[in-house]
């Protein structure tokens, strides 16, 4: 850590040097205006974007039973087996209805199910699944985003935003053993509201880089907890109208339902990187 911060004191000490040189010795000239990048993104109205999503899951539940008992919370990833990773669409729109007003529109979903033969006993709703029975499981998963923001800092080449969003997520899921068994199953729609902050950089003419961070924490008719989104991108445009973009997107949720279809929790991770095409216009 001392040498790396010693090669940073000396590197900034020679640029400092080198510019003040510089600066001292060159002839005085008229000074030119560095080119500012003109992005298509900053100018273009409408933005549509597709691409896929390699999602790492972390899937933790709880489903209350009858007579009101606060359920215990499975581990859906290790107690059935269900996958980790896997690719998912995702699917974007973006509208710029005014120079400084915008609105937003994102949808992913995720669809997974496994059977495993237990290991350990699981209890689920009303029902108890002995270790060594083999159980049919299944968790799906999607989430639609839709935010209306106001740029409050705008420019040709950079610009930052706040705004108020929705995520409305859908959640199922449901445990039945393996031959004709009883599903115990829990299905939710929950909106969320948020709040949002995003911001995008134009590198040059054709690179930029975008970011966003949806949050909040709150208690909300039959739901109470936190929701976290965020989504940083590189975009890559060498075509006036059509781009490519890869980052890195990521989705928390941990929330306590009182909902008739489902009341217990809910504590999913959705996290990993992103590829895309844009359309721009």
């Amino acid at each position: 850590m001392h040498s790396t911060r010693s090669w940073v004191t000396a590197a900034t000490l020679i640029l400092g040097l080198a510019t003040t040189f510089t600066a001292t010795a060159a002839p005085a000239e008229p000074t030119t205006t560095e080119a500012i990048p003109s992005h298509p993104l900053f100018s273009d109205r409408f933005m549509f974007e597709l691409g896929g999503f390699y999602a790492r899951s972390s899937t933790q539940a709880s489903l209350s039973t009858a007579g009101g008992g606060g359920g215990v919370i499975v581990d859906f990833e290790d107690a059935f087996g269900l996958d980790e990773r896997k690719l998912t669409t995702i699917g974007g729109f973006t509208w710029r209805m005014t120079e400084r007003w915008r609105l937003e529109v994102e949808y992913f979903g995720l669809n997974r199910s496994a059977t495993r033969t237990l290991a350990t006993q699981v209890e689920w709703g009303d029902q108890i699944y002995a270790a060594g029975t083999t159980v049919d499981a299944s968790y799906n998963f999607y989430d639609t985003r839709v935010s209306a923001g106001y740029s409050f800092f705008k420019r040709r080449d950079k610009e930052l935003g706040i705004g108020l969003g929705l995520h409305v997520a859908g959640i199922k899921a449901s445990v039945a053993a393996t031959g004709g068994g009883t599903a115990e199953a829990a299905d939710v729609l929950a909106p969320l509201p948020v709040l949002n902050l995003y911001g995008l950089f134009a590198l040059t003419d054709e690179w930029a880089v975008r970011m966003r961070l949806d949050w909040l924490s709150l208690t909300y008719g039959d739901y109470a907890g936190d929701i976290r989104n965020t989504a940083i991108d590189v975009l890559y445009q060498p075509f006036r109208n059509v781009g490519f973009g890869l980052g890195m997107r990521g989705l928390i949720l941990d929330v306590k339902i009182e909902d008739p279809g489902w009341t217990g929790r809910a504590r999913t991770a959705y996290t990993g990187p992103a590829a895309f095409m844009t359309v721009s216009f």
